[in-house]
């Protein structure tokens, strides 16, 4: 028996009873639409994720200062100044597994624009390379500012969605002033939406500018008037109390001090100027460990520190945080998968089951057939193939009301989907292996009667 005259044979015999076939294939059909079903969902939900990691930078590496430590009283990491802007264009141009590098000096204050007012949760002094290390390239309008702007301090900037939409009711602020701390910055362009991050905060809410405006005009701090930490700041009051008999006192001025204007208009870069950390990005995830070990290697030759001495700097990166994520977003997908699973196992027994019957029900043609030339493998293919055409039109029936559901998910829960042709692919595959599964042994059962046998049989 030829395999399309095995085919037409199977449709005549389940045409005959259409309920019955119908009623066999609901369970491959329960099942294959909850494989669908949670396949799309959860890869709607790990492309969220991953939505989410890439709106904060994929590949991101940041790199903070160290802690200070006075009388066994540790400050907590940034407490002591260590990092400085030629560790970052060393980072960038010495390892080989760092792509690109920005460094970034903070501030929190409040901006002004005309009498309206808001306190952004970043104010992020940086060069045009934080835009490239955080994926942030495509501005929403206008332009970015440049490496010129960095060295010359230009009192420029970047907003985000939320501070236009705060300061400026949505309207172009290109090309518009807003003041930080007194001191006016022109607005060049806007940055794209990006929303809220996994820890739920707002990504969109920031000012970017040139480090150099930020440091030495909002912050006006450099390395020769900040604080760098508890530690030194004893050191220095011991100093004063053992050596205030040969030199004056600290506060002792000489000179008249300069006013905020002289300041401003006469700034005063020291070559060691700190900044408060490092971001950076690897060429790829696989490189995330190798730019560590670079990184911490480089750092330690430029830093001085011995083998056995404490790192005055610390290490961050997402690598951790992904990892968590996509393995607890695998977990449940397949948890969900080995469920629907459960689901084909049932309707698969019960295509046996109603297989086992048909054979029962049609012995006297099985023996007719045998009678008349029909071998052992023709008997065989056509249960088998009746079982397969079950599965798979069960199988297409599954995926249709599978994606169907999908699309209904999402639009009343509002969850991201993902249509997996893999999974369709995968459906299709599992429906016929269910079908030959449990197919086959009503069919070889029927291909061993014998044909005196089963024309006998009433």
């Amino acid at each position: 028996m030829r395999t399309k005259t095995a085919i037409f044979t199977s449709l005549k015999a389940l045409e005959r009873n259409p309920m019955r076939a119908l009623l066999t294939t609901l369970g491959i059909v329960i099942g294959i639409a909850s494989v669908i079903t949670m396949m799309e969902i959860g890869q709607g939900s790990s492309a969220a994720i991953q939505k989410t990691i890439a709106s904060m930078g994929s590949n991101t590496i940041i790199i903070l200062p160290g802690t200070a430590t006075s009388g066994g009283v540790n400050f907590g990491s940034g407490s002591i100044k260590t990092l400085t802007p030629q560790d970052c264009d060393a980072i960038k141009k010495e390892c080989p597994s760092v792509l690109n590098s920005a460094p970034i000096v903070r501030a929190r204050t409040q901006i002004i624009y005309g009498n309206k007012n808001w306190v952004p949760s970043y104010i992020y002094g940086t060069t045009p390379a934080y835009l490239t290390v955080q994926e942030w390239k495509d501005l929403s309008e206008g332009e970015p500012f440049t490496s010129h702007d960095v060295l010359n301090a230009s009192k420029v900037c970047l907003l985000g969605q939320t501070i236009v939409r705060e300061l400026f009711d949505e309207k172009s602020p290109v090309g518009k002033e807003i003041r930080i701390m007194n001191v006016p910055f022109k607005v060049t362009g806007v940055l794209r939406k990006k929303g809220a991050n996994m820890m739920g905060v707002d990504q969109d809410d920031i000012v970017l500018a040139p480090w150099t405006s930020i440091k030495y005009r909002v912050t006006n701090s450099t390395l020769s008037n900040t604080n760098q930490s508890s530690n030194a700041t004893s050191s220095s009051t011991a100093m004063a109390k053992t050596t205030s008999s040969l030199y004056p006192s600290a506060g002792t001025n000489f000179y008249p001090a300069r006013s905020d204007i002289q300041i401003a208009n006469h700034l005063l870069y020291t070559r060691f100027t700190n900044i408060d950390q490092i971001i950076l990005s690897a060429r790829s995830s696989k490189e995330i460990s190798s730019a560590i070990q670079e990184i911490t290697k480089l750092l330690h030759e430029r830093h001085h520190i011995e083998e056995n001495e404490l790192d005055d700097f610390n290490i961050r990166n997402l690598t951790e945080l992904v990892e968590t994520l996509s393995s607890t977003t695998r977990a449940i997908t397949n948890l969900l998968l080995c469920i629907a699973m459960i689901s084909l196992v049932v309707g698969g027994v019960g295509i046996m089951n109603i297989m086992l019957v048909c054979v029962s029900e049609r012995t006297k043609e099985i023996g007719l057939r045998m009678a008349v030339g029909a071998r052992q493998r023709d008997i065989l293919r056509q249960f088998l193939m009746e079982s397969i055409l079950l599965c798979m039109t069960g199988g297409i029936i599954g995926i249709i009301i599978g994606h169907g559901a999908s699309l209904i998910v999402a639009k009343i829960l509002k969850w991201p989907i993902v249509a997996s042709p893999t999974a369709i692919i995968l459906a299709v595959a599992v429906s016929v292996a269910v079908g030959v599964i449990f197919g086959y042994y009503p069919a070889w059962k029927a291909s061993l009667l014998d044909p005196i046998e089963a024309l006998r049989y009433e």
